[in-house]
């Protein structure tokens, strides 16, 4: 049973969130929250350790604290909240290298559990309708966060080999949304004028930010369970959730989305990876059903009452005008046969 536990990436929105909902657990006799800069929310009773994941000296800080449990939720979905993609992937891989590196000689640790996500699937036209945890992605991540999920997960693996000893729980989280986290997903939908895939209409699922967190919390206070995706039930397409947001769309061809993304990425509106764009064309589905008969965890809200908790708390596309959203869509729809045929006329 956890009784000291350390937490990585507790100045982000998500890790400081757990970190203050695991302070209600009188079970837990100590928390210890490391990031590189102080938290500017509250982390409950968590002493903040400031150290980087990077550096070997993280294994000095499980060692004086006999850390039994480590928490790892400082694997970053948005280059532009940890410096740029450099600095992501340094995180990413690099630091959960290290805090491996540390879990393995550590003699006091004996249970391990990583936030990972759904990312690690991909998302492709040949993808089957719901991915298991056994089942292989049919066609790989090649950039961003999804990559990184995938290396952090076979780094895992490894450890796992290394260190059977070790308790393991790994949750591939399906995209987080809510009032107050930022992700890829949620600035997107937050854009005054959302681009979608020409020709398409993915299938999504969502985890409420309080489902995700309650989750984590689970799996470090319950029976390890291996690797689970976690995600609300039901699904929403890209068109659904555009209307619950209230924004209106521009349907683009597919082969520019690469363009749109870089536009909107340089806008500094949101951040896009070409495997994201894919997502939004092919999006992807979950099997939960080791959420509950292994994790035993039941999420609050559905794939719909997360996002539509979420859209509440979204600003009007354009302040002060109701329905502007179905008004412009009606527009674009009527360029978008326009947009086609140029964008068809300058690829190879």
């Amino acid at each position: 049973m956890a009784k000291v536990v350390l937490v990585t990436g507790v100045s982000r929105y998500l890790g400081g969130l757990y970190a203050r909902r695991l302070s209600t657990d009188p079970s837990i006799e100590r928390i210890l929250g490391v990031d590189v800069v102080p938290p500017k929310h509250s982390i409950g009773r968590a002493e903040f350790v400031r150290a980087d994941i990077r550096n070997p000296m993280i294994g000095r800080i499980m060692a004086q604290a006999e850390v039994d449990t480590v928490v790892h939720m400082n694997v970053i979905a948005t280059p532009k909240d940890s410096g740029g993609r450099v600095t992501q992937k340094e995180i990413n891989v690099i630091g959960t290298m290290q805090l491996l590196a540390a879990c393995q000689k550590s003699e006091s640790v004996s249970r391990l559990v990583v936030k990972s996500s759904a990312a690690v699937y991909g998302s492709s036209p040949r993808d089957p309708a719901m991915f298991s945890e056994d089942m292989n992605p049919k066609t790989l991540p090649r950039t961003g966060f999804g990559k990184d999920s995938v290396e952090v997960e076979g780094y895992v693996r490894g450890f796992s080999r290394r260190r059977p000893d070790v308790e393991i729980t790994m949750l591939r989280l399906a995209n987080v949304v809510g009032p107050s986290i930022h992700t890829a997903i949620t600035d997107y939908f937050s854009l005054p004028l959302v681009p979608i895939p020409l020709g398409y209409d993915a299938r999504f699922q969502f985890i409420h930010e309080d489902d995700a967190t309650a989750a984590m919390i689970l799996a470090t206070t319950g029976p390890p369970a291996g690797i689970v995706n976690v995600a609300g039930d039901g699904f929403l397409t890209v068109t659904q959730c555009t209307a619950i947001a209230r924004r209106p769309v521009v349907p683009v061809p597919l082969s520019a989305a690469g363009l749109i993304g870089t536009i909107v990425k340089r806008s500094g509106f949101a951040d896009f990876s070409s495997d994201q764009l894919t997502f939004l064309a092919f999006g992807r589905g979950l099997d939960t059903t080791r959420m509950r008969s292994v994790l035993e965890f039941e999420p609050h809200f559905t794939t719909r009452e997360a996002f539509e908790d979420y859209a509440r708390h979204l600003r009007p596309a354009v302040p002060g005008v109701e329905g502007v959203g179905e008004v412009v869509s009606d527009a674009a729809g009527g360029t978008a046969a326009a947009l086609s045929r140029v964008f068809d006329r300058i690829q190879p």
